[in-house]
């Protein structure tokens, strides 16, 4: 392979990750929990002095899903926490882009979350009630980041994610720095995998 084609990307771990066919042994949770610190939701177009970051918005839907469902096992919540883990490498395009790419980013998405999964003796596949409860999780995550921290009204936000349920409690949100956004995800993975 040339330099020209490279498909790997070096981590600071000293990791190789090859993108088009990712190992569990190149994947290290110290690499993701850095790169999704720095990776900014919403395009970093967020209120605050710092960009909401993909960091945060894992241990967000982490919370979320357990609260939907408190009896969820810690397996569960570990995927949860690494639902969107790929994205310390590719980045968090928005699903507007997403479907403007043209290529089946989902497949490629999906690889790369099969080999994280694997490394940390997770299902290479959550479980489709899991992928659900996420997808739930997910959205409410979006209307409250959406309506918090990213200029929508609550009826335009609303529209595009739809409510949260009933009696579910919601924090306030505010972006962190990217190191206490870090550390954060960082001690959520420790608990859970304690």
């Amino acid at each position: 392979m040339t330099q020209d084609n490279r498909a790997w990307q070096r981590m600071l771990s000293g990791r190789r990750l090859d993108l088009l066919n990712p190992s569990p042994l190149d994947v290290e949770i110290e690499d993701i929990a850095h790169g999704l610190a720095r990776v900014a939701r919403w395009n970093g177009q967020t209120k605050g002095d710092h960009a909401f970051s993909v960091a945060q918005h894992c241990v967000l839907v982490e919370r979320i899903v357990h609260e939907l469902k408190p009896n969820i096992t810690r397996e569960a919540r570990l995927m949860a926490l690494l639902h969107d883990a790929p994205e310390y490498v590719i980045g968090d395009l928005i699903s507007p882009f997403k479907a403007a790419v043209g290529i089946d980013y989902k497949d490629f998405e999906n690889r790369l979350l099969a080999a994280i999964h694997i490394r940390f003796g997770l299902p290479a596949k959550a479980p489709a009630e899991l992928v659900t409860l996420l997808k739930k999780a997910d959205i409410i995550s979006a209307f409250h980041e959406a309506t918090q921290l990213a200029g929508f009204t609550p009826a335009e936000a609303k529209k595009y994610f739809g409510t949260s349920p009933r009696g579910t409690r919601f924090p306030r949100l505010a972006p962190l720095s990217t190191a206490d956004a870090q550390a954060h995800f960082l001690e959520r993975f420790k608990r859970l995998t304690r």
